[in-house]
């Protein structure tokens, strides 16, 4: 794996001298971030080796190189998914070449469905904790090289990164949402025992990645900022893909205010 890892970012490398400082991963019906990098460079999946290439609708599959926030950038314009046949080892390949490509932060969005009452469709939920239903990526020989074989998760979310977001939404008027993302392997939406189950659990909203990815990141001691839209709600259980994307695209804007001044911080 570690030999992979290496080739595909030797050869991204090799396609540009461009060299980020965060990656950048975008959920379901939030792509539209791209549109304000100024890109340098964007590299369709399908031409990295070793590469998955995403199999799901309102993922474009990109590597996307540019300047946001006026810092270097490389964003994951589609992720990949344990639901698509994926190895949880593969679903988190794409953070591991990004450390080698030398990003110091990972920034994570997704669409989740809520079961906090508190929480209304489109608002965005800094997530401050999560628990992870989904194959662990650590299970088998640890890769040494990036990281330990225990890699504590009590900081899985910087609480850093949380309290510069915190003042920027404050100051730009962005209403925020706080709490614990919840990771199941889908690709079933849940069922309304289910999402009572989540709540039970101390979930507040409930998706079918970043959880994994996250996990990886902290394995290699990057800090993680990460973000919840909330596309619909225990009231709401009978929902498609399709309104997951477009209520994502609605609140889009707050979460790409929020990401490009928390990128100015840094």
């Amino acid at each position: 794996m570690m030999n992979a890892i290496k080739a595909s970012a030797e050869y991204i490398k090799g396609r540009t001298a461009f060299e980020p400082e965060v990656g950048i991963i975008l959920g379901t019906g939030l792509g539209g971030l791209v549109e304000h990098i100024e890109i340098v460079e964007a590299i369709p999946y399908s031409e990295i080796p070793n590469f998955p290439v995403s199999t799901v609708e309102g993922h474009s599959g990109k590597l996307i190189f540019g300047l946001l926030g006026g810092k270097k950038v490389v964003a994951m314009q589609g992720r990949f998914h344990y639901y698509e046949g994926y190895t949880a080892q593969q679903v988190v390949f794409p953070v591991r070449v990004m450390k080698l490509l030398g990003i110091k932060y990972l920034f994570v969005s997704n669409a989740a469905g809520s079961m906090n009452s508190t929480f209304r469709v489109g608002d965005v939920m800094v997530i401050n904790d999560h628990i992870n239903l989904i194959p662990n990526p650590l299970i088998g020989k640890n890769l040494d090289e990036l990281g330990p074989r225990f890699p504590a998760m009590n900081d899985a979310y910087n609480h850093e990164l949380i309290e510069k977001a915190t003042a920027i939404a404050e100051r730009e008027g962005i209403k925020l949402q706080y709490g614990c993302y919840v990771a199941l392997t889908g690709p079933t939406f849940e069922t309304p025992k289910e999402y009572m189950w989540v709540k039970i659990i101390g979930g507040d909203a409930v998706g079918m990645s970043t959880a994994p990815e996250v996990i990886a990141a902290r394995h290699m001691d990057i800090p993680v900022f990460g973000v919840s839209i909330i596309t619909d709600t225990m009231e709401n259980t009978c929902i498609s893909h399709e309104e997951v994307q477009a209520n994502g695209r609605l609140a889009e804007k707050n979460m790409t205010k929020l990401f490009t001044e928390l990128l100015k911080t840094l």
